[in-house]
């Protein structure tokens, strides 16, 4: 059973297409891989929120990413520790993974929910949306500099 979901829906021609993601990891399915498609674009998978399930025992639950790095290997590297006492849940700004990866739960029985964003961009849109995002930060900066 494959326990990842997504749901599509495009913005615009000119725009990438967003898809809510989410997996869920227990004792069951101890790790959920998010395939790269074939179809010669460029997919991310922007993981924004990890948080146990109401289920879940007060024990230490370590999820993982394995992923190749940059010289091609694989090696599962711990991005969240979580314990229903103290922190059931984190939310995530930045971390952007390039398919295939792979979400491992290392430690603790579960469940864990996984969810986010598969995002398809078209050629020059990756360039596009973060220079978009840079001129947006810096545009913000000089009013507070003309403010003073």
């Amino acid at each position: 059973m494959n326990s990842s979901f997504y749901f599509s829906r495009s913005l615009s021609e000119d725009r990438p297409v967003a898809a809510l993601w989410g997996c869920r990891l227990a004792t069951g399915a101890r790790s959920c891989v998010v395939k790269e498609d074939d179809d010669f674009l460029e997919h991310l998978v922007l993981l924004r929120t990890i948080c146990l399930g109401a289920e879940a025992r007060d024990e230490l639950h370590v999820v993982a990413v394995d992923s190749k790095n940059a010289s091609g290997e694989h090696r599962p590297v711990p991005i969240a520790a979580l314990r229903s006492s103290l922190l059931p849940m984190i939310n995530l700004k930045g971390l952007e993974l390039v398919p295939p990866v792979t979400f491992v739960l290392q430690c603790g029985a579960g469940p864990v929910y996984l969810s986010g964003q598969r995002v398809t961009l078209e050629d020059g849109a990756v360039s596009e949306t973060h220079e978009e995002e840079l001129s947006e930060e810096d545009g913000g900066d000089e009013d507070d500099d003309g403010a003073s």
